[in-house]
């Protein structure tokens, strides 16, 4: 019975650049605030 090699150990990926997370979390998150805000705004029509 040969054991399996770990799948971890050949993970050649490098860790990601704090500048490509920063640009992901904008990628998700400008939209994302737009369109609470926009929801905010929204609501706020229904107790004038």
């Amino acid at each position: 019975m040969n054991p399996q090699p770990n799948s971890h150990a050949n993970n050649t990926e490098e860790p990601s650049s704090g500048l490509s997370v920063a640009l992901a979390w904008l990628f998700v998150g400008v939209p994302l605030m737009w369109g609470v805000s926009q929801t905010f705004i929204k609501a706020l029509t229904l107790f004038r």
